[in-house]
């Protein structure tokens, strides 16, 4: 499962402390990405990679914190991170291959 939070910049140090100390959701894949580089508003978004289990338990420690974004910027979000992390993955084999 993967989801897509908005965190406000004001609650951004809070909600890394809660997500990172919870010891089930620390073990997802999680990504922090400033929102305005993505056509977001100020902010930052979290992406969280993990099992049904740890995203649900993220959105419950996030409740008053973040906002999971709706389905279609969710995916436009993840789309872009993909290909970023396809380029790069490309970049790192054209430096080594």
């Amino acid at each position: 499962m993967e989801i897509v939070l908005h965190v406000d910049g004001k609650n951004y140090q809070k909600f890394r402390d809660a997500i990172f100390r919870d010891e089930n959701v620390s073990r997802a894949s999680i990504v922090f990405k400033e929102a305005k580089i993505y056509g977001g508003s100020e902010g930052y978004y979290c992406y969280i990679f993990g099992s049904d289990h740890q995203c649900k338990k993220a959105l419950e420690i996030s409740k008053d914190l973040a906002k999971k974004l709706d389905s279609k910027k969710e995916k436009e979000f993840i789309s872009k991170l993909k290909e970023e992390e396809n380029k790069a993955a490309e970049a790192f084999g054209d430096t080594f291959g």
